[in-house]
């Protein structure tokens, strides 16, 4: 028989997101599906210093510089997952698009502030992007691949980046990394509430990501297809099928 998650794995959902969209993106009829969830957001924090001029991305968004676009993008994201139902942890990393690569934080480095913030929201289930593409989300993923084994208690599920996972391969690819490390990501059957004017209406608070998301992200085309949100469980192979990572395909 196909298994489903039980009630009680789904009991307090905790979506960890690269950046204040992603979880609403990604896991948006998820989060109004099971309202009081809570989405931590890995890269929630401040910069030591804005671009001057600012990034492309901030300034397709509107920012000029000066602004602080870290405290207004929190203030969309608050009211975005109020649209939900849901609650905000930001952590304090800064987005990878103001620091140099040298200096940009790492999985060790994040996956233990990661783990605080879970432990104090004690979550019976964990969704984390696939981490697809942008590196901060690839941060996010394997930072959140470390806490598996810490956490093999939790429910453990990837979403997938939206955007990101329809660049051809790469969610394939991801995949693929996560069957031969002996990860087992299998389509999960969940409750949710798909109801797209609410996800559109969340989105839409996200204001200064909407031009970006729309040059870059086919944003208008993924709402009108509309493009599916899918959550994937990781989790270790049924017992007697470990034989068929060995298999061709």
């Amino acid at each position: 028989m196909i298994p489903v998650p039980s009630s009680s794995e789904l009991e307090r959902i905790v979506v960890v997101s690269p950046h204040f969209d992603d979880a609403v993106q990604g896991a948006g009829y998820l989060l109004a599906g099971h309202p009081g969830s809570t989405v931590v957001t890995v890269f929630g924090g401040r910069p030591p210093a804005y671009p001057d001029p600012p990034s492309e991305w901030d300034a397709l968004g509107g920012f000029r510089a000066g602004d602080d676009v870290v405290a207004l993008r929190r203030d969309e994201d608050a009211a975005a997952l109020e649209v939900l139902g849901a609650e905000h942890v930001w952590l304090d990393f800064a987005d990878h698009q103001y620091l140099d690569a040298s200096t940009r934080p790492t999985p060790e480095g994040v996956a233990p502030v990661l783990l605080d913030a879970l432990d104090q929201l004690a979550p019976t289930a964990v969704f984390a992007p696939f981490g697809l593409a942008n590196p901060d989300h690839d941060v996010t993923h394997q930072a959140t691949r470390r806490l598996m084994e810490e956490r093999p208690d939790w429910a453990w599920f990837c979403y997938e980046d939206a955007g990101y996972c329809h660049l051809p391969g790469l969610l394939a690819w991801r995949i693929a990394g996560l069957f031969r490390s002996g990860r087992w990501p299998t389509p999960a059957i969940l409750p949710v509430e798909v109801d797209q004017d609410r996800k559109r209406r969340a989105l839409e608070c996200y204001r200064s990501q909407i031009p970006p998301l729309r040059a870059d992200h086919r944003l208008d085309e993924r709402l009108a297809a509309p493009a599916p949100e899918q959550h994937w469980r990781i989790g270790p192979p049924p017992a007697g099928w470990e034989g068929l990572a060995d298999l061709p395909g």
